[in-house]
């Protein structure tokens, strides 16, 4: 984060058909009050949608929210849409109803981090503690 703004940017997405909205909204909430700058794209986002936000929002993270099953095709979309924007190394994390045995495989496409439903405020802040900890 070297630009002037001292928060974090976080972009909190509900990709595809998933109509959902309570915990992307509690999870926006909890950010917020941690301090951080959150943009809600509300619902029914495509990929292009997304990324095209988050460079226009120049976000420090892409949270999307899924509930609908189809976190791995998403996610993997996702990612080479990114990469085609040269913005690889740019955080996504995924939350929602993940399976566990998927974590893995969404981190290996380059996920940074996933949070099943369910997981506790105290984890989703230590991510973005342990990512954006100021020197």
């Amino acid at each position: 984060m070297d630009r002037e703004k001292s928060k974090i940017r976080v972009l909190m997405a509900k990709p595809g058909l998933d109509g959902h909205t309570r915990g992307a909204k509690v999870v926006a909430m909890l950010l917020r009050d941690a301090g951080m700058e959150v943009v809600y794209t509300g619902l029914r986002q495509s990929i292009d949608q997304i990324v095209s936000t988050a460079i226009q929002e120049d976000v420090d993270v892409i949270a999307l929210s899924i509930l609908s099953g189809v976190h791995i095709p998403l996610s993997r979309k996702l990612m080479a849409r990114l990469k085609e924007e040269g913005l690889e190394n740019l955080p996504v994390i995924v939350g929602g109803i993940i399976p566990t045995k998927d974590s893995a495989e969404l981190k290996g496409i380059g996920v940074a981090e996933v949070f099943p439903i369910h997981s506790s405020f105290e984890s989703i802040l230590g991510f973005f503690n342990e990512r954006f900890k100021k020197d």
